[in-house]
C-alpha cells in the first residue's frame, strides 16, 4: 500500500510515530501502516480480541484507517515487513466501543468482526487458508444478533473458535456464547444468557483459555450504565468448551449464573473506581491471573492489582505504585489517565513470573510495563517500553504467540480519547507492533 502525505500532516504523524526504548536484542518495532485512525481510541482499547493473532508462523492484525475502512495486515513472525490490505468494509470508528476484533481457526481461515455496540452483527471471514481477501458478510445464527456489543474471538485446542458477546444493553444485557466447528464450517450457540444479570445488572468480563482448551472467564457486574456501580470480581470455568461450568473448587454451576450463586474471588464494593473489562491469563496447568485496577477501601488512590489463584486460595496483589487519584463515574468511553492493563504470567525457575502491562500519566502516558520475576514478593519492577507518549492508548496483544511461544507482540499506536465517546482532531498516527521477550525466558 503506497500512502502519500502533504508536509504538515507528515510532520504531525513523525511526531506521533512511538519511539522505542530498546532493553537488547529482546525488543523489536515495526510498523504496519502509517494511516491509523486516532481521533478516539477505537483502534486501542483493551478488549480487541485480538488486534494481533499469529498461526503457523504468520501474524495478522486489523485496524481502521483514516477514513474508518477495515484494514486487515499480515507478515512472518519477526519480520519487519507488513502485507496490507484494505477491505470494503467500513465501521463507524467515532464511536470506541466499536472495534475490530480477529482470530484464525485451525484450518487458516481469518475470522473478523467490526462496528458493534448495540447494533447488527458485523462479521465476515477469509476466502481462503491464508488470504486478507474477506468474503460477503455473514450472520452466524441470525438470532439475538441485533444488538451486540464487546465480540471477541478465542480458540479452543482443536482449532475451533468460540465467539462471545453482549446481547442487550449496559446494565441489564446478558452473555453469549457461539461455537465454531471447522469440521462443518458452521457456528452453533453453546449459551444463551448463561451469565443473567436478571433485568438488573449485567457482567463485564475477560476470558483465557488455557492450552488444554480450559476456559476461564471472569467478570465483575454492572447495576446500571454508570461506571461507579462495577462491584465484585466473580469466576467460573469450563472444561468441555463451554458446555458446563464450574466453580475453582470445582462445584458445578447451574445455570444461568446470576448474583445469588457466583463465586466471589473478591467482594468489591461500588463507587470504588472498579474498571470493566481488563485482563486475565491462565498459564498450561490452568493457573489463572487476573489483573484490573480498583481503589481499596482504605486508600484515596486507584491501584492496580492482580488476583490470582495458584493454589487453594485467591490471593491478591496491590502494585501500589501509584500516586494519583482520580474517580470513575458516568457513561461512554472515558477519558481515564490511565489504561486498563493486560497480564502475561511465565515460569521463572521453579516460581511464576508476571508482567503487568498499562500506560499512566504519571509516566507521560508511556506503554510501561511492571515486571515481578517471583510472583508472591510484591516486588515490582517497572519499565517503559517507549520513550514517548501513546496518548490514550490502551494494551492489546497476540494472545496465540504468546501462549505458543512466549513473545510478546504488542499493539501500539498514539490515540486521543475524547471524554464520553467525543472526538477528536488529528491527524493519522502510524499502527505499530512492539515485540518483546522476557529476559529469564
Amino acid at each position: 500500500m503506497h500512502l502519500k502525505f502533504n508536509k504538515p500532516i507528515l510532520l504531525t504523524v513523525l511526531l506521533f510515530a512511538v519511539k522505542l526504548i530498546c532493553y537488547g536484542q529482546d525488543t523489536q518495532l515495526s510498523t504496519i501502516a502509517n494511516n491509523g485512525w486516532s481521533n478516539n481510541s477505537v483502534n486501542a482499547v483493551i478488549f480487541r480480541k485480538n488486534a494481533l493473532v499469529t498461526f503457523k508462523n504468520i501474524q495478522y492484525a486489523a485496524f481502521y484507517d483514516n477514513e474508518q475502512y477495515v484494514v486487515l495486515a499480515k507478515r512472518k513472525t519477526g519480520s519487519l515487513k507488513w502485507e496490507t490490505q484494505k477491505t470494503a468494509y467500513k465501521g463507524d470508528a467515532t464511536d470506541a466501543h466499536k472495534s475490530i476484533s480477529i482470530m484464525v481457526d485451525g484450518d487458516g481461515f481469518l475470522h473478523l468482526v467490526w462496528g458493534l455496540h448495540n447494533n447488527n452483527l458485523n462479521y465476515a471471514k477469509s476466502v481462503s487458508a491464508g488470504a486478507l481477501t474477506l468474503g460477503e458478510k455473514l450472520p452466524m445464527l441470525a438470532a439475538k444478533e441485533s444488538k451486540v456489543s464487546y465480540p471477541e474471538f478465542y480458540k479452543l485446542a482443536n482449532g475451533d473458535l468460540l465467539f462471545l458477546y453482549r446481547d442487550g444493553g449496559s446494565g441489564n444485557g446478558n452473555l453469549m456464547i457461539n461455537r465454531y466447528n471447522r469440521q462443518t464450517k458452521k457456528w452453533t450457540r453453546i449459551q444463551d444468557g448463561m451469565i443473567d444479570g436478571e433485568g438488573q445488572r449485567n457482567a463485564y468480563w475477560q476470558v483465557a483459555v488455557d492450552r488444554a482448551g480450559t476456559i476461564h472467564l471472569s467478570w465483575v457486574w454492572r447495576e446500571s450504565p454508570d461506571v461507579a456501580s462495577n462491584h465484585d470480581l466473580c469466576y467460573a470455568k469450563s472444561a468441555d468448551g463451554g458446555l458446563t461450568w464450574q466453580k475453582s473448587t470445582g462445584e458445578k454451576y447451574v445455570l444461568p449464573i446470576t448474583l445469588g450463586n457466583a463465586e466471589y474471588t473478591l467482594k468489591i464494593p461500588q463507587k470504588s473506581e472498579l474498571i470493566n473489562q481488563t485482563s486475565m491469563f491462565a498459564d498450561a496447568n490452568g493457573k489463572v491471573f487476573i489483573a484490573g485496577y480498583w481503589r481499596d477501601a482504605d486508600q484515596k488512590v486507584p491501584q492496580y492489582h492482580l488476583v490470582f489463584k495458584t493454589g487453594s486460595e485467591w490471593k491478591v496483589s496491590n502494585l501500589g505504585f501509584r500516586k494519583t487519584a482520580f474517580s470513575l463515574s458516568g457513561g461512554g468511553t472515558k477519558q481515564i489517565p490511565i489504561s486498563r492493563p493486560q497480564i502475561i504470567v511465565w515460569t521463572n525457575k521453579v516460581h511464576y513470573a508476571a508482567g503487568l502491562l498499562f500506560r499512566d500519566a504519571e509516566r507521560g502516558n508511556r506503554a510501561s510495563i511492571a515486571i515481578n520475576d517471583y510472583l508472591g514478593s510484591e516486588n515490582w519492577k517497572i519499565k517503559d517500553l517507549t520513550e514517548t507518549s501513546v496518548g490514550d492508548w490502551e494494551p492489546s496483544y497476540d494472545t496465540e504467540r504468546w501462549k505458543n511461544k512466549n513473545i510478546l507482540s504488542l499493539y501500539l499506536q498514539h490515540v486521543t480519547q475524547v471524554d464520553g465517546e467525543g472526538r477528536a482532531n488529528q491527524a493519522a498516527t502510524p499502527v505499530q507492533v512492539l515485540d518483546w521477550k522476557p529476559n529469564n525466558k
